[in-house]
């Protein structure tokens, strides 16, 4: 996909799976294969009052999530990675304009994450099978999550088209190139 095999995980931290999230499990092992093989992972930790505190259980991350040596650490306060945060500036001293994405919450934080980040000209692959979110009073998680995939597949950035594609796949390229 790019020079450098860039993850970005979003929000998967103990406070925010006290809610129970769909297929947590899959999720979590889906984003270790992903982080195992990238150049670069970059964890977006959301941090409010009432659990998520810096520093508390609730904001660290799932225990069973690996985390690279060199992994770099993004603190945010909304739904949108990009806003009001560091991480701009972290990939561009990177120098990173492509990543994959992945994480929780698929209608909240992930999706918002996406349409910023593609506004902003990143190339964006999601992971299609390694982000989630819960059952909400609308639609159960597993709808949401196949409507958010349909809905960025089909995004309309003519000069910056995302893709979404399974973590299989993903991995394939990675190995390819």
């Amino acid at each position: 996909m790019s020079e450098k095999r860039v993850v970005m995980v979003v929000d998967m931290q103990n406070g925010v799976f006290d809610t129970p999230r769909h297929q947590r499990e899959k999720c979590v092992s889906l984003i270790n294969r992903l982080t195992r093989a990238a150049e670069v992972t970059i964890f977006i930790q959301h941090t409010e009052a009432g659990g998520l505190e810096v520093g508390s259980e609730g904001f660290a991350l799932l225990p069973e999530l690996e985390q690279p040596a060199g992994a770099f650490y993004v603190t945010k306060t909304a739904c949108d990675a990009f806003y009001d945060t560091e991480l701009a500036a972290l990939l561009g001293q990177q120098d990173i304009r492509e990543f994959i994405l992945c994480g929780c919450a698929t209608d909240y934080c992930v999706d918002a994450t996406f349409k910023n980040g593609v506004s902003r000209g990143y190339r964006i692959v999601v992971a299609e099978d390694a982000h989630t979110t819960a059952n909400r009073p609308a639609a159960e998680a597993q709808t949401l999550i196949a409507h958010y995939n349909d809905v960025w597949r089909n995004f309309i950035a003519p000069k910056n088209p995302p893709a979404v594609k399974p973590t299989e796949t993903i991995l394939e390229s990675w190995k390819a190139n």
